[in-house]
């Protein structure tokens, strides 16, 4: 008997797979790739997992995969089904862990006593979750099931079954294998590799994101993985507690997965802790290192230096003694480090006695407080790779000077040895790839988040549009070169654009400003389907409708002439009647007329246009096109990157989308007609119950290595070409332009600013790829301009460094200009002197007064620039030419007309007495204001006055000018010339006037001009709030207060039929009590209100004001539970707290006292109280919006934000529409056992009458 197993290549059964080798001994058994999954046989087909696995058993009962018994075969029925819908359903997975984990506790398989069908399925449900990867990672996995997950994957079959899994995805038909060889690498074969025996491994760290660079790190490892049928280990690298967070492990096996890479096995380095301390300890003991307490600078010194450390000879005594210092943590451990005593004299820094253990306190993600002491990457990274059985050791040519290193630990150590093959990393243009700047980019807010499409994340590309089978033909084309070169992205796209292109369904979308209205008479309201794809059938149709009223696009439309027949994608030839012009010679209309009969399309324009019209409304669209983050294309090792970073990085356009954009999917990769490829990133979604908007279709544009297409410029079209006519001129006209503006007596400044613009607009032109002539023409200009600033300067234009206050070589233009110029230019010079005079001072290490008297006088002129222009001094921009201010002109007018012996603003940067004079001003100034306000003796203000004037005369003998921001008296400003009103006129405002002070009972502010305002009226004039005067405190009045009784009643009836009952615990806590909550439980702030008196008696101890009561009534618990029969304890209070660690309180939102409820219930087992946290919460979305009327959206908190101390937090949001903000308006926490961990809360167990199990507690809270 013949059978045929088919697996899908894209989605293949893998339990299928490993069911097919444990059968195909005892039967023949063909097993084929194709594009599904399905059992053939004489007269069947089966197409479902379940069903194939099924038949596949029941062909060998001989080995008893389906069972021994009915039982038996009906607990694998069971697993078979709890594999398919329980393990594969995310919102299930955590609850079908913790029934795995209970029934693997002390069984080796799922059923009986042997390996069955149940095992098989299960398993590999499990190998493809990525639920399980990530509670693995989180390690919520129990021991058992970890165990037995271990044991099925060393089976021989089932190892053998995952060999048959394909790796990259290869085309099948000929020509594209053809390319495929052609595109591919170069691929160094390993040394002393053999096929089925090499183990390679990715050892990220979990400090960030993963970016591209470590993506062709991850899939050249797996190439070589599938390519000796080997092993990949995935290896997290957490030898820094300071770095690594729970939460970059999490998203680090997610981005593994989407780049669909399958790793035999996971680890950490913190797996091999003890083993490390131990082979570190062995090179104590044999004088191959030693302990240094050197401080970090002084050794940095000595081995750029090639000094030996004075404890290098330490005997071994002595580094045991200070090793168990380190052990323990201590003061003067943590001063310490390990050093390998390798060769100090070495050419090869990295051999220069390198630093292999580091004390450091910090909570471990993984091992918590349990180390003191961690091993650094060099150190650990060669023990791991030999102790885990890794072959190659695949590393980027950067650590080429460290291989030595390397070696030397693994012969000192006597360890296996393991090959080291080096490849280039992946350098790309305009583009920085360190994690230090990455998250700079976040943490500044110039980036949405790591995966902000502008990032080099694996996230961020993939948002961007990039296909996982893009990137990996990228990096295959690079093959194992190690030759290290700059990357354009142009390239990775170009190869994106191979994967994209045949399967992108084309659309059409035109830009809603300027659209222009097409009149087709004759024309008839219809549709057609056409092909989404004109080469591809299988991507599916679309609708295309027609009718009289078109809309096609405004640079489209200019390009229409009377008569012209052009094509209308997927219609047709039509002939252009009319078009009528604005007078501003824009189109404003265009007629035309069906000529559908006419099918020459050769020479023809091409026009993308869409019928507006009522049967098929347009999809409001938001097109995104995207800038490189930094604007220099390679940045040397010198540059000060932040000095090319680009702001203006994201440019959106509006636009009108075919109506068959609404049924886009997020993600989905689609064409524009003539505008370039497209990703979904937020579909369209109709006018939202929360929001009371409707969302736009958000569409990110995807590079292809070429120009971004414009809508205009089709072939065939002479209008067209006059276009492009008209860009040539304007390019041609470009340095003139520039030349001009260079010319017209610009200062120096304004020389600076002109050339970092020009700059940027050619760095622009070239990243859009536009035509060579108009990049030309713009370096020229750029290039005429660069020669006019050393013209005018004496030295040539950097980046980031302010021109001269003073050169010695003038334009004519700077020789006509008056002696003082404008004020607002004579201050920037300046302070751009003053700066330079405090940068110089610094590096020559000045007095610390000389240079705190400098920095002060920067300030102060610093300060009389912003007076002068409004606005804050920035190196490079270019000050007003006129200063808004009458009397400032009137100042630079007076100055300039002085004797010529008049010091000017131009000038004083010269004379440092002049400086220091502005510096005691301003320090007399002050001290006169502080008698004044001080209420001192009138005399001693005098005398104090007497000498501030004593200051400003010197100050204006010396310089010629009043001293800036002195006191002057106001000039009397002359009242408007209002004509009187009419009698008429008159009495009607006279009425009106009446009418406004009768009466103020309605709302005076309006909503969409001032929400604050508006919100406190409407509390107020509707008698539901009375302002108090302690901030954050307010009287609820009987209005405000019913509401909340209302509240109050509903949900105490639901509560009590759970069986809850009210208590009331005292509003007083401890501080002992308050402090020992924050002991135990990370990022808790108790920011509390404090009672320290009674009367006017110090209290012994601080008491605080209940912010919630956990602290208050979990003693209790422990008091009262003693039993399993005591359990479950579901308590409930009404109470008031106050919170006080806000400074804005706003009525009913954030108050600093409030009322609210807060149940507190524990529980035997895990399950029973993850059922109440959801039950309360649904109760509590019944509550707004049923009873409030105010729609909210249930959720989960993520891990920063859930309560400190629970396991996990549930939260109802409801949105603010007129501040477009959300709110969290209840929250309902699993405690798990941490609290009652805290607070001691156990019980005895039924079986073995021990107090060993600790209850599971559950809080939740609704405030008023």
């Amino acid at each position: 008997m013949g059978v045929v197993l088919q697996i899908d290549k894209s989605s293949p059964f893998i339990g299928s797979l490993l069911v097919s080798q444990y059968v195909k001994k005892d039967f023949q058994l063909t097993i084929e790739w194709g594009k599904q999954n399905l059992v053939t046989t004489e007269g069947a087909t089966f197409s479902t997992a379940s069903s194939i696995c099924r038949y596949l058993t029941r062909l060998a009962p001989g080995l008893c995969l389906y069972g021994n018994s009915a039982v038996e075969k009906t607990e694998v029925d069971y697993w078979l089904q709890f594999a398919s819908e329980k393990l594969s359903c995310d919102s299930e997975f955590d609850n079908a862990l913790l029934y795995l984990d209970r029934t693997l506790g002390s069984a080796s398989y799922l059923v009986g006593a042997a390996l069955t069908l149940a095992d098989l399925s299960v398993w590999a449900a499990l190998r493809v979750s990525a639920a399980w990867c990530n509670a693995v990672a989180a390690r919520r996995v129990s021991s058992g099931t970890l165990n037995w997950f271990n044991l099925i994957a060393s089976q021989a079959e089932v190892t053998e079954a995952i060999a048959l899994l394909p790796g990259l995805k290869v085309t099948p038909t000929e020509q594209a294998k053809k390319e495929g060889q052609r595109d591919e690498g170069k691929f160094v074969d390993l040394p002393g590799a053999e096929k089925g025996n090499v183990v390679v491994r990715f050892p990220p760290e979990a400090s960030g994101f993963l970016h591209i660079g470590h993506a062709k790190a991850a899939l050249l490892n797996q190439y070589y993985q599938t390519t000796f049928d080997g092993k990949l280990i995935m290896r997290f690298d957490d030898t820094n507690p300071e770095k690594e967070k729970a939460d970059f492990e999490k998203v680090i096996l997610e981005d593994v997965k989407m780049l669909e890479i399958v790793p035999n096995v996971y680890s950490h380095t913190s797996d091999f802790f003890d083993r490390i301390a131990e082979l570190c300890e062995k090179l104590l003991r044999d004088g191959k290192a030693y302990v240094d307490d050197s401080p970090a600078e002084l050794m940095k010194q000595e081995r750029d230096a090639r000094e030996e450390s004075k404890h290098r000879n330490n005997p071994v005594e002595k580094n045991c003694e200070m090793w168990r210092e380190m052990v323990k943590g201590s003061g003067y451990g943590q001063e310490c480090c390990v050093r390998a005593k390798i060769d100090m004299k070495s050419d090869n820094g990295a051999l220069r006695d390198p630093v292999i253990f580091r004390c450091k306190t910090d909570e471990h993600v993984k091992t918590g407080f349990r180390y003191k002491v961690y091993p650094t990457y060099d150190f650990a990274c060669p023990i791991v790779d030999s102790l885990e059985g890794v072959t190659h050791a695949l590393r980027t040519t950067e650590y080429h000077d460290r291989d030595d290193q390397y070696h030397w630990f693994i012969n000192a150590l006597g360890l296996r040895q393991v090959h080291i093959w080096e490849y280039a990393r992946l350098n790309m243009m305009n583009t920085v790839l360190s994690k230090r700047k990455l998250t700079w980019f976040v943490s500044e807010g110039l980036v949405d988040g790591w995966d902000d499409p502008r990032m080099p994340t694996v996230r961020g590309v993939l948002r961007k549009g990039m296909t996982v089978d893009g990137l990996k033909q990228f990096i295959v084309a690079q093959g194992g070169s190690r030759s290290v070169v700059m990357m354009e992205w142009d390239k990775i796209w170009a190869f994106n654009k191979k994967v994209i292109d045949p399967v992108a369904a084309r659309f059409t979308a035109l830009e809603k400003e300027g659209v222009v209205p097409v009149y087709v008479a004759q024309a008839e309201v219809s549709k057609k389907m056409t092909a989404k794809h004109p080469k591809n059938a299988e991507v599916g149709e679309k609708a295309v409708w027609m009718g009289p009223n078109i809309l096609i696009d405004a640079a489209d439309a200019d390009t229409l002439e009377d008569g012209q027949v052009v094509t209308f994608i997927n219609w047709g030839n039509l002939r252009i009647v009319s078009v009528t012009r604005r007078a501003d010679g824009k189109v404003e209309k265009v007629t035309a007329e069906l000529n559908l009969e006419n099918t020459d399309y050769k020479r023809t324009s091409k026009l993308t246009w869409l019928a507006d019209l009522n049967e098929a409304p347009l999809v409001p669209t938001v097109c995104v096109a995207f800038d490189n983050l930094i604007s220099k294309a390679v940045l040397a090792k010198d540059d000060d990157w932040k000095s090319y970073i680009s702001r203006d990085t994201r440019h959106e356009t509006v636009m009108l989308g075919d109506p068959e954009l609404r049924n886009l999917k997020k993600g989905e990769i689609i064409q524009l007609q003539r505008r370039g490829y497209y990703i979904c990133d937020e579909p369209h979604a109709p006018v939202s119950r929360y929001t009371g908007k409707a969302s736009p279709c958000v569409l990110f544009y995807i590079p292809d290595g070429k120009e971004m297409p414009q809508p205009t410029g089709t072939k065939g079209s002479s209008a067209a070409k006059a276009t492009e006519s008209k860009k040539e001129t304007k390019g041609r006209t470009a340095k003139a332009e520039v030349s001009s503006k260079a010319s017209s007596g610009a200062s120096t400044a304004e020389l600076y600013a002109l050339v970092g613009s020009q700059g940027e607009k050619v760095r622009k032109l070239k990243s859009k790829k536009a035509d060579k002539e108009a990049v030309d023409v713009e370096v020229k200009a750029l290039l005429a301009v660069k020669a006019d600033y050393k013209k005018a300067t004496g030295q040539d234009w950097k980046p980031g460094q302010a021109p001269p206050a003073h050169s010695e070589k003038t334009t004519k233009s700077e020789e006509a200009k008056p002696a003082g110029g404008s004020e607002s230019g004579q201050l920037y010079d300046l302070v751009a002197a003053q700066g330079d005079k405090v940068r110089q001072l610094k590096s020559e290490k000045a007095g610390k007064e000389v240079i705190d008297t400098a920095v002060k006088a920067l300030l102060a002129v610093k300060a009389d620039y912003k007076k002068a222009t409004g606005q804050d001094w920035k190196p490079g921009q270019v000050p007003p030419a006129q200063s808004k201010d009458t009397s400032a002109q009137e100042k630079v007018q007076k100055a300039t007309t002085k004797e010529s012996g008049a010091m000017t603003q131009d000038n004083m940067a010269a004379n440092p007495e002049a400086v220091n004079l502005k510096v005691q001003i301003d320090q007399q100034g002050e001290k006169v204001r502080q008698l004044k306000t001080g209420g001192a003796d009138k005399n001693e203000i005098a005398k104090e006055v007497q000498n501030l004037l004593a200051l400003k005369a010197q100050y204006k003998e010396q310089t010629g000018l009043e001293v800036s921001g002195a006191a002057r008296k106001p000039e009397k400003k002359k009242k408007p010339d209002v004509p009187k009103p009419t009698p008429k006129l008159e009495k009607k405002q006279q009425e009106s006037s009446d009418i406004k002070h009768k009466t103020r009972l309605g709302l005076e502010a309006r909503k969409e001009e001032n929400l604050s305002e508006w919100f406190s009226q409407v509390i107020t004039k509707a008698e539901m709030i009375e302002y108090y005067d302690v901030s954050g405190c307010y009287i609820l009045r009987p209005w405000s207060f019913s509401i909340w009784e209302k509240i109050k009643d509903h949900f105490d009836k639901e509560i009590k039929k759970m069986g809850v009952e009210n208590v009331y615990f005292p509003i007083f806590v401890s501080q002992s009590a308050l402090e020992r909550e924050k002991a135990h439980i990370a990022d808790f702030a108790p920011e509390v209100a404090w009672v320290t008196r009674s009367g006017q008696t110090e209290l012994a101890e601080p008491i605080a004001i209940r912010p919630t009561s956990e602290t208050v009534m979990y003693p209790a618990y422990a008091k009262w539970i003693k039993s399993h029969r005591d359990l479950p304890l579901k308590l409930n209070q009404w109470n008031n707290v106050v919170r006080w660690e806000f400074k804005h309180p706003q009525p009913f939102l954030r108050t600093r006292e409030f009322l609210w409820q807060e149940g507190h219930t524990a529980f035997a087992t895990y399950e029973e109280a993850s059922e109440e946290v959801y039950q309360i919460l649904d109760h509590y979305a019944f509550i707004y919006e049923e009873l409030l009327a105010i729609p909210v959206i249930k959720g989960r908190k993520t891990e920063k934000e859930k309560f400190a101390g629970a396991d996990f937090t549930l939260t109802v949001e409801c949105y603010i529409s007129a501040s477009g903000r959300a709110i969290q308006a209840a929250t309902s926490h699993h405690l798990g056992q941490n609290f009652s961990k805290m607070f001691e809360i156990v019980f005895e167990d039924p079986e073995t009458q021990e107090k060993v199990n600790r209850c599971i507690l559950k809080n939740s809270s609704v405030s008023q």
